[in-house]
């Protein structure tokens, strides 16, 4: 990847590769987002576009008409909403206030085509893509690109794929996983070899101001700051013989971790599901006895 300020180039991507960079782009994107797709007839926007909105529905394969005739398409996937602009037809750029582009970016994101039709309208802060012909017929090179204040986002997005390429699950298939209240994301990634893992994108936090005694609130509740913590309490407990999953891959500077899939079933949703509540509060209570035992094994040692 060739950078230069607040844009990155990516050259000859095959139609896997622009899927699966839509995946990473789908992992980015918030609520409010616009993300303009540039490029000429054929260039691949539409594909793109596809990708992305398969990724974010959690549903590959599924019908994602083209909005060349409608100029917007509508899509309601569990995240957030998704609105698919298409203003090749479009007359002039004041016709954009009728297809409800404020709305959209209200209660979800928005991806346009053609974007410069819409003129001095188009909102200000937005993410781009431009693919352009490779001299193949088989790739497309792409132009990443964002406005200053979505700059730190894009860049956290091109640490994400340089991770992911890094350690050989740049071809994965990439799905965002529901995560916990704090900052972290994750991801679920299926590689073509049948291997899972996910994904956990923890930048560092900084410190909150000060709340009581001069600290922080996250010093006072013990907060962990990076993923250096999450490294070490995984360590210590399959070191002592607890199932924790185990770690593919860090960085631990950007706090990007690979880590074992161990799948969906959870405590909370197995007990949704139906299981016996009795095998599963038995299998919890002997775990936390477990880890008292190991922990006052701990202070033993060390006193």
């Amino acid at each position: 990847i060739r950078r230069t300020m607040q844009s990155y180039d990516i050259p000859e991507l095959t139609e896997p590769a622009l899927r699966n960079l839509a995946q990473h782009f789908a992992f980015a994107l918030k609520p409010g987002d616009v993300l303009a797709l540039e490029g000429d007839l054929g260039a691949g926007k539409t594909t793109f576009a596809r990708a992305l909105i398969e990724t974010l529905a959690g549903k590959a394969g599924m019908e994602i008409p083209s909005p060349t005739f409608t100029l917007v398409q509508s899509y309601h996937p569990p995240r957030f909403e998704v609105a698919h602009f298409d203003l090749y037809r479009l007359s002039a750029p004041e016709e954009l206030h009728e297809l409800g582009l404020e709305h959209a970016l209200k209660t979800g994101i928005a991806v346009i085509e053609w974007p410069e039709r819409a003129g001095d309208l188009l909102p200000a802060e937005r993410f781009t893509l431009r693919l352009s012909e490779s001299g193949s017929e088989e790739t497309r090179n792409a132009t990443l690109s964002a406005t200053p204040a979505l700059a730190p986002r894009l860049e956290r997005l091109i640490e994400l794929r340089d991770f992911v390429i890094e350690y050989g699950w740049d071809v994965a298939e990439f799905s965002y996983l529901q995560g916990d209240a704090s900052p972290r994301r994750y991801a679920r990634l299926a590689h073509d070899d049948g291997r899972n893992a996910v994904l956990m994108d923890s930048p560092k936090q900084p410190d909150g101001p000060p709340v009581r005694d001069g600290l922080p609130y996250s010093r006072i509740a013990h907060l962990a700051e990076d993923v250096r913590a999450f490294v070490a309490v995984g360590r210590a407990l399959r070191d002592a013989g607890f199932s924790a999953p185990d770690f593919y891959a860090s960085d631990l500077a950007h706090g990007l971790l690979l880590i074992e899939d161990l799948g969906d079933a959870v405590f909370g949703s197995e007990v949704k599901r139906g299981e016996v509540p009795g095998f599963l509060w038995r299998a919890g209570v002997d775990t936390l006895v477990a880890l008292r035992a190991e922990i006052d094994r701990i202070d033993l040692e060390m006193h």
